[in-house]
Protein backbone atom coordinates (compact mmCIF):
# COMPACT_ATOMS: atom_id res chain seq x y z
CA UNK A 1 0.00 0.00 0.00
CA UNK A 2 1.05 3.40 -0.74
CA UNK A 3 1.85 6.44 1.41
CA UNK A 4 -0.89 8.75 0.22
CA UNK A 5 -3.65 5.20 0.21
CA UNK A 6 -2.54 5.07 4.13
CA UNK A 7 -2.55 8.62 4.67
CA UNK A 8 -6.14 8.94 3.19
CA UNK A 9 -7.20 5.57 4.95
CA UNK A 10 -6.41 7.58 8.51
CA UNK A 11 -7.92 10.53 7.53
CA UNK A 12 -11.43 8.73 6.91
CA UNK A 13 -10.75 6.93 10.02
CA UNK A 14 -9.95 10.00 11.88
CA UNK A 15 -13.03 11.98 10.36
CA UNK A 16 -15.59 9.97 8.94
CA UNK A 17 -17.88 9.66 12.07
CA UNK A 18 -17.35 13.26 12.64
CA UNK A 19 -18.47 14.49 9.01
CA UNK A 20 -21.24 11.99 9.26
CA UNK A 21 -22.63 13.27 12.30
CA UNK A 22 -21.77 16.83 11.46
CA UNK A 23 -23.62 15.69 7.84
CA UNK A 24 -26.98 14.21 9.59
CA UNK A 25 -27.80 17.57 11.47
CA UNK A 26 -27.04 20.00 8.61
CA UNK A 27 -29.01 17.68 5.95
CA UNK A 28 -30.74 14.82 7.55
CA UNK A 29 -30.36 11.37 8.27
CA UNK A 30 -31.39 10.60 4.78
CA UNK A 31 -29.21 12.79 2.58
CA UNK A 32 -25.55 12.16 5.61
CA UNK A 33 -24.84 9.06 4.54
CA UNK A 34 -24.37 9.71 0.41
CA UNK A 35 -23.25 13.25 1.04
CA UNK A 36 -20.47 12.08 3.78
CA UNK A 37 -18.97 9.32 1.05
CA UNK A 38 -18.87 12.29 -1.85
CA UNK A 39 -17.10 14.41 1.02
CA UNK A 40 -14.41 11.91 0.67
CA UNK A 41 -14.61 11.23 -2.68
CA UNK A 42 -13.66 14.80 -2.77
CA UNK A 43 -11.12 14.67 -0.42
CA UNK A 44 -9.56 11.69 -1.78
CA UNK A 45 -8.95 13.36 -5.19
CA UNK A 46 -8.03 16.89 -4.08
CA UNK A 47 -5.52 15.70 -0.74
CA UNK A 48 -2.23 15.29 -3.33
CA UNK A 49 -2.86 19.22 -3.59
CA UNK A 50 -3.90 20.45 0.09
CA UNK A 51 -0.89 22.63 0.52
CA UNK A 52 -1.86 22.62 4.62
CA UNK A 53 -2.57 26.66 4.47
CA UNK A 54 -5.09 25.57 6.51
CA UNK A 55 -5.59 22.76 9.12
CA UNK A 56 -6.86 19.78 7.69
CA UNK A 57 -9.94 19.12 9.91
CA UNK A 58 -10.93 22.76 8.53
CA UNK A 59 -10.44 21.66 4.87
CA UNK A 60 -12.59 18.80 5.10
CA UNK A 61 -15.33 20.53 6.69
CA UNK A 62 -15.40 22.82 4.02
CA UNK A 63 -15.36 20.40 1.73
CA UNK A 64 -18.61 18.63 3.60
CA UNK A 65 -20.25 21.93 3.79
CA UNK A 66 -19.93 22.90 0.61
CA UNK A 67 -21.36 19.48 -0.52
CA UNK A 68 -23.78 19.70 1.51
CA UNK A 69 -25.18 22.84 0.24
CA UNK A 70 -25.18 21.90 -3.26
CA UNK A 71 -27.28 19.57 -2.62
CA UNK A 72 -29.95 21.36 -0.40
CA UNK A 73 -29.59 23.92 -3.38
CA UNK A 74 -30.50 21.21 -6.16
CA UNK A 75 -34.09 21.55 -7.40
CA UNK A 76 -34.47 17.82 -7.09
CA UNK A 77 -33.89 18.09 -3.51
CA UNK A 78 -36.35 20.58 -2.97
CA UNK A 79 -38.83 18.68 -4.47
CA UNK A 80 -38.05 16.20 -2.01
CA UNK A 81 -37.86 17.90 1.02
CA UNK A 82 -41.42 20.26 -0.24
CA UNK A 83 -43.43 16.58 -0.24
CA UNK A 84 -41.58 14.98 2.35
CA UNK A 85 -42.84 18.92 4.47
CA UNK A 86 -46.56 18.42 3.63
CA UNK A 87 -46.75 14.67 4.74
CA UNK A 88 -45.04 15.32 8.04
CA UNK A 89 -47.45 17.77 8.78
CA UNK A 90 -50.48 15.44 8.13
CA UNK A 91 -48.53 12.69 10.43
CA UNK A 92 -48.28 15.35 13.60
CA UNK A 93 -50.73 15.27 16.33
CA UNK A 94 -50.55 16.71 19.58
CA UNK A 95 -52.01 14.65 22.27
CA UNK A 96 -52.59 15.60 26.57
CA UNK A 97 -49.76 14.08 28.63
CA UNK A 98 -50.70 12.62 32.33
CA UNK A 99 -48.79 14.29 34.65
CA UNK A 100 -47.88 12.48 37.36
CA UNK A 101 -45.01 12.63 40.12
CA UNK A 102 -40.98 12.49 38.71
CA UNK A 103 -40.48 9.49 40.56
CA UNK A 104 -43.26 7.30 39.28
CA UNK A 105 -42.69 7.94 35.56
CA UNK A 106 -42.15 4.70 34.08
CA UNK A 107 -38.18 4.70 32.30
CA UNK A 108 -40.16 4.22 28.69
CA UNK A 109 -42.26 7.30 29.09
CA UNK A 110 -39.08 9.14 29.97
CA UNK A 111 -37.60 8.29 26.45
CA UNK A 112 -40.63 8.68 24.53
CA UNK A 113 -40.90 12.29 25.68
CA UNK A 114 -37.27 12.93 25.23
CA UNK A 115 -37.83 11.47 21.30
CA UNK A 116 -40.78 13.67 21.06
CA UNK A 117 -38.72 16.77 22.32
CA UNK A 118 -35.90 16.29 19.92
CA UNK A 119 -37.89 15.44 17.18
CA UNK A 120 -39.52 18.66 17.96
CA UNK A 121 -36.08 20.40 17.84
CA UNK A 122 -34.72 18.68 14.70
CA UNK A 123 -37.38 19.90 13.16
CA UNK A 124 -36.99 22.92 13.69
CA UNK A 125 -32.89 23.29 13.01
CA UNK A 126 -33.58 21.58 9.86
CA UNK A 127 -36.13 24.53 8.76
CA UNK A 128 -33.74 27.64 9.65
CA UNK A 129 -31.87 29.04 6.76
CA UNK A 130 -29.25 27.14 5.07
CA UNK A 131 -26.75 30.08 6.69
CA UNK A 132 -27.68 30.02 10.08
CA UNK A 133 -28.61 26.04 10.46
CA UNK A 134 -24.63 25.84 9.22
CA UNK A 135 -23.24 27.91 11.42
CA UNK A 136 -25.32 26.09 14.77
CA UNK A 137 -24.77 22.80 13.95
CA UNK A 138 -20.86 23.81 13.34
CA UNK A 139 -20.92 25.73 16.55
CA UNK A 140 -22.81 23.36 18.47
CA UNK A 141 -22.88 20.19 17.99
CA UNK A 142 -19.12 20.12 16.25
CA UNK A 143 -17.86 22.33 19.00
CA UNK A 144 -15.59 24.17 16.73
CA UNK A 145 -14.79 27.94 17.57
CA UNK A 146 -16.33 30.90 15.51
CA UNK A 147 -12.60 31.49 13.39
CA UNK A 148 -12.83 28.20 12.50
CA UNK A 149 -16.40 28.12 11.35
CA UNK A 150 -15.48 31.52 9.69
CA UNK A 151 -12.38 29.90 7.53
CA UNK A 152 -14.83 26.90 7.05
CA UNK A 153 -17.34 29.41 5.21
CA UNK A 154 -15.23 31.85 4.03
CA UNK A 155 -16.82 34.36 5.76
CA UNK A 156 -15.94 37.33 8.39
CA UNK A 157 -15.61 36.39 11.87
CA UNK A 158 -18.18 39.05 12.46
CA UNK A 159 -20.92 37.44 10.20
CA UNK A 160 -20.72 33.63 12.24
CA UNK A 161 -21.16 35.65 14.89
CA UNK A 162 -24.21 37.18 14.03
CA UNK A 163 -25.47 34.28 12.15
CA UNK A 164 -25.35 32.17 15.65
CA UNK A 165 -26.86 34.71 17.34
CA UNK A 166 -29.91 35.29 14.80
CA UNK A 167 -29.78 31.21 14.13
CA UNK A 168 -30.16 31.09 18.33
CA UNK A 169 -32.51 33.45 18.70
CA UNK A 170 -34.93 32.25 15.94
CA UNK A 171 -34.99 28.45 17.17
CA UNK A 172 -35.82 29.88 20.11
CA UNK A 173 -38.72 31.67 19.59
CA UNK A 174 -39.69 28.21 17.26
CA UNK A 175 -39.08 26.02 20.12
CA UNK A 176 -41.01 28.31 22.76
CA UNK A 177 -44.00 28.69 20.14
CA UNK A 178 -44.17 25.31 18.33
CA UNK A 179 -42.81 22.35 20.56
CA UNK A 180 -44.24 21.32 23.92
CA UNK A 181 -41.60 20.39 26.38
CA UNK A 182 -41.97 18.07 29.27
CA UNK A 183 -39.17 19.34 31.72
CA UNK A 184 -37.51 16.27 33.77
CA UNK A 185 -35.00 17.23 35.84
CA UNK A 186 -32.27 14.31 35.14
CA UNK A 187 -33.27 14.37 31.07
CA UNK A 188 -31.42 17.41 29.22
CA UNK A 189 -32.93 18.63 26.57
CA UNK A 190 -29.68 17.32 23.41
CA UNK A 191 -30.29 16.31 19.95
CA UNK A 192 -27.81 13.39 18.74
Amino acid sequence: MNANKLEFQEIYEIFQPKILRYLTHLAGESEAEDLTQETFVKVHQGLENFRGESQLSTWIYRIATNTALDRLRSPSFQHVVQSSLSEDLDEIKITDKAICPEEKKPLIEKQLIREEMNECIRGYIEKLPENYRTVLVLSEWEELKNNEIAEILGVTLDTVKIRLHRAKTKLKEELETHCEFYWVEEMPCSVK
